[in-house]
């Protein structure tokens, strides 16, 4: 058997993909999993920045997550024992981060697997009684594939070869969100953390350099909501970075102060509509399946549980 056949090709090595994965690994399958970004993260991404000479990471996509689920409580239980978690009272009771990013659970999760990083599905066919996957990396075979992306790209990759599965995903809608991330040389006179609001252009705001496991330069990272993310789609990173900057200032009711290092990001399918239903779908006669939190629900937590429910089903 070549490093590019297994017995199950997961797509996406986000929360619910390498949930999935763990899980069949753990009963003794061969599992690859292929991911198009160049390291751990997906929506829990942590990216790292120079400021002033000193090394910084922000969190700009999923701020926390929250366990509710036994099940999920007592993966966290493991990770905060292995370091890579931690709580943080400023977003809520019962809110997690990783340490010292928020992809740390995803890395450690990783670690155990064989992942292929910076590898994109590009297309998916029939090989024989399994599957093919093409990708810039050449390409794998496995007799089961299960797909765990975002609903609209697993949409267009199922089209041709899943007309049910791409018709579910079909139908999710996924709302975007735009994130800013701000570096200061001094601490904003903000008394809290954390900044919330359902009806500002700014839907949350975090101070990320006072999560736990951080150190560094005053950082925060800032959301735009949905209607002002949708609005503002297609404008420029650079303009975008400074028009929500100002958002906040001005939601806060901060003095604006000029950023050490400012940049944005655009999350396209930030927040999906999810479905209600099993969580995970899976035809066991074409051997294919898909999870995601877009099945479950829209958090870390539900990406998980979707995973999970996959690799039940499929066992």
């Amino acid at each position: 058997m070549d490093g590019h056949n297994s017995d199950f090709l997961v797509i996406g090595a986000g929360m619910a993909g390498l949930s999935c994965a763990t899980g069949l690994a753990r009963k003794g399958a061969s599992v690859i999993v292929l991911d198009k970004g160049r390291g751990p993260g997906g929506r829990m991404a942590a990216r790292r920045v120079e400021i002033a000479g000193e090394t910084v990471s922000f969190d700009h996509g999923a701020q926390y997550f929250t366990a509710r689920d036994p099940a999920f409580q007592a993966v966290v239980n493991g990770w905060e024992a292995a370091g890579v978690v931690a709580r943080w009272p400023s977003a809520g009771e019962d809110a997690w981060v990783g340490t010292p990013g928020m992809n740390a659970p995803i890395r450690a999760m990783a670690q155990a697997l064989d992942v292929r990083w910076g590898t994109r599905a590009e297309g998916l066919s029939r090989d024989g009684a399994g599957w093919r996957v093409e990708t810039g990396d050449g390409v794998f075979t496995a007799a089961q594939v299960l797909v765990a992306v975002p609903a609209e790209q697993a949409a267009v990759l199922l089209a041709e070869v899943a007309l049910e599965l791409a018709a579910l995903a079909g139908s999710v809608e996924s709302a975007p969100c735009w994130a800013v991330m701000a570096g200061f040389a001094e601490g904003l006179p903000i008394a809290a953390d954390t900044y919330r609001s359902e009806t500002a252009p700014v839907s949350w705001a975090a101070r990320n350099s006072a999560k736990p496991g951080r150190s560094g330069a005053e950082t925060w990272v800032i959301h735009a909501s949905p209607a002002r993310s949708r609005a503002i789609v297609d404008w420029p990173r650079d303009e975008v970075a400074r028009t929500l900057l100002a958002d906040f200032f001005s939601a806060t009711g901060t003095p604006p102060a000029a950023p050490e290092h400012l940049d944005a990001h655009r999350w396209l399918y930030a927040l999906p509509q999810a479905l209600s239903g099993e969580g995970a779908r899976y035809d066991a006669a074409a051997g294919i399946g898909i999870a995601g939190d877009w099945m479950h629900s829209p958090r870390v937590e539900g990406a998980w549980l979707s995973g999970r429910a996959l690799a039940a089903l499929v066992l």
